[in-house]
């Protein structure tokens, strides 16, 4: 593989918001999984744990999680960001107005963009979902090693054709979580990577956000 290869394939992958049902074969997780375990970890740790869920499984945790949205209040183990501010703000409203403008949604319609964040609990109609957790005593550096798995993962998948879509939303729901899949409190649940194969065809999938330059995020010294 060249850097060229490695490019392509970072620009090819992005966050699908809408799946086709049919299911991703077994060995082609496990050769995701397989491969997104080589990243790096402090000390070698390897944090990471997943619970994945196909078939009727999946079916079960999105209609319990839909439920649990609309009568519960989220409560995330990994606490969420206290504000967005200067570019990162500009960054976050540029990627919520395209998805917006690509489905129709105008700006004030209130109900239509409520309806399009609980696509997230229905995971985006993905026949697979990922719950990534790390043990709660590494705190921030244990979820810092899962976020290079994460981001291994989708590219992994991405080689195989399987579209991902990380979500820190579905981890909002942290005590859910916990109860639905009998994970410990000595873990903390950190996102879910929803998986399948894309639909190309929905207008959900027709945008793309684009990346600060090289120049916005390096200070060269010497």
């Amino acid at each position: 593989m060249t850097l060229s290869d490695l490019d392509d394939l970072l620009a090819a992958r992005h966050s699908c918001r809408a799946f086709r049902p049919d299911a991703v074969p077994r060995a082609d997780i496990e050769r995701i999984v397989a491969t997104a375990r080589r990243v790096p970890s402090w000390c070698n740790a390897q944090p990471w744990q997943l619970v994945i869920t196909s078939g009727p499984e999946t079916e079960a945790f999105r209609a319990a999680l839909t439920a649990e949205v609309q009568s519960g209040v989220a409560k995330p183990d990994l606490a969420f960001p206290t504000g967005y501010s200067g570019v990162y703000q500009d960054r976050r409203r540029s990627c919520g107005w395209a998805l917006y403008e690509a489905v129709g949604v105008e700006k004030g319609d209130r109900q239509g963009s409520a309806a399009q964040m609980m696509k997230n609990f229905s995971l985006f109609g993905a026949p697979h979902c990922a719950i990534v957790s790390s043990p709660a005593e590494l705190g921030g550096y244990g979820a810092m090693d899962c976020g290079g798995f994460v981001a291994a993962f989708t590219l992994a998948a991405q080689a195989l054709e399987v579209a991902t879509i990380p979500q820190a939303a579905v981890a909002s729901y942290a005590p859910f979580l916990h109860r639905h899949f009998g994970i410990g409190e000595d873990r903390l649940i950190l996102c879910a990577i929803s998986f399948g194969y894309s639909d190309t065809g929905h207008p959900a999938n027709g945008f793309r956000t684009d990346r600060a330059p090289v120049a916005e995020i390096v200070e060269w010294r010497g």
